[in-house]
């Protein structure tokens, strides 16, 4: 294990490294089997052929079918939705007497974003936010039976609808991500559906997350927001900031594919690394005053929060997107904002969240 940057930076990416799957051939021969006979073929986030747990050559396959979706011109067009979408949950808080900052908006904006990205219907935001809130433990180690049963039953939700729906796109094919998946000759429908729901999943909840942590954070340190209101300019850094300082997702793992020699350890073929992205990103030897939390720091973009290499986030460009208009909108509209009691955290270890957020709106 180690919580070094330029270590955790480096194995990122090496490609002696791979990523963890419950599959991997390290694990015991009776294990393997046994997963192998059990295996419920359903689209969960951790277990392949989900690209966020694959190699290549089919983490690369998978990949550049949808990648496109989340290039810099297609993000940098969503500006204006995104501005709009904000604006008018905004609108929609100013009724409610004590919103939920979680339930009421940064749950909301990034749902409504990425179902528009796959084609998804308005009607159905209930429905997707339901289905990542008891599937993001399926990231998580240790889980309990009731937790694991609740999320494999929506799961089951999970396949059935991407299912028909990439049927329906296979017909009549539309100009987005999805439909590139659904008529690739080249995947299997079992890669198709667990990739679809991957980008669902991975498309909103982190950004939730971030968005979260970053009101929590400006709220507890006004002198940064402060900063922030008289420098607009100033929010894209933010947001870099706030994922250095308290990003969604604490820890990643890779397994040695090989023998490797590394910062003088030898790591035998088979071993598993956990890398600690928070610990990387409070490094005092890469961020000064690791501590403080500095929305002007000079090198806030170095961070982990996204990981590194072949698996960096492809969602990360809307990511940011989403954090600086969300954030800067939210506290100009209402810069005297403040919680009202302490926000109830997410009881997840690995992805650090909030439940709720319950505030006050004060716009003067």
């Amino acid at each position: 294990m180690t919580a070094d940057y330029e270590l955790c930076r480096l194995i990122l990416r090496d490609r002696r490294f791979g990523v963890v799957t419950p599959f991997h051939p390290a694990l015991p021969k009776p294990i393997r089997r046994a997963l192998d006979k059990t295996d419920l073929g359903l689209p969960n986030l951790g277990e392949p052929p989900s690209m966020l747990v694959t190699d290549p050559p089919d983490h690369t396959r998978y990949r550049r079918l949808v990648r496109h979706a989340f290039g810099p011109k297609a993000i940098a067009a969503l500006e204006g939705r995104v501005t709009e979408a904000t604006n008018d949950l905004l609108d929609r808080l100013e009724s409610k007497p004590r919103p939920d900052l979680i339930e009421d908006f940064s749950a909301q904006l990034p749902v409504t974003v990425i179902a528009e990205i796959l084609g998804l219907p308005a009607d159905m935001h209930p429905t997707l936010l339901k289905w990542g809130d008891t599937g993001a433990p399926l990231l998580e180690r240790g889980l309990s039976w009731t937790t694991y049963r609740h999320a494999i039953e929506d799961l089951v939700e999970v396949k059935q609808y991407f299912d028909h729906y990439l049927d329906e796109l296979a017909a009549e094919p539309n100009n987005d991500v999805l439909s590139m998946l659904a008529t690739d000759g080249e995947t299997t429908r079992r890669e198709q559906v667990a990739n679809a729901a991957l980008l669902l999943d991975a498309g909103f909840l982190t950004t939730v997350n971030m968005l979260g942590n970053g009101i929590v954070l400006l709220t507890g340190h006004p002198d940064q927001l402060e900063s922030l209101i008289a420098q607009p300019d100033l929010w894209p850094n933010a947001v870099e900031e706030i994922l250095r300082y308290d990003g969604p997702v604490r820890m990643t793992g890779r397994v040695a594919n090989c023998d490797v020699d590394i910062a003088g350890e030898r790591i035998e073929s088979g071993s598993l690394v956990l890398l600690s992205l928070a610990g990387a990103n409070n490094d005092p030897a890469v961020f000064p005053d690791p501590q403080q939390f500095d929305v002007t720091r000079d090198n806030a973009t170095e961070h982990l929060a996204f990981s590194s290499g072949i698996h960096g986030c492809l969602g990360a460009r809307l990511a940011r997107l989403e954090g600086a208009v969300a954030l800067r909108t939210l506290f100009e509209r209402y810069p005297n904002l403040s919680l009202d009691g302490p926000p109830v955290p997410h009881p997840l270890r690995n992805l650090h969240a909030y439940r709720s957020m319950p505030a006050k709106l004060l716009a003067d």
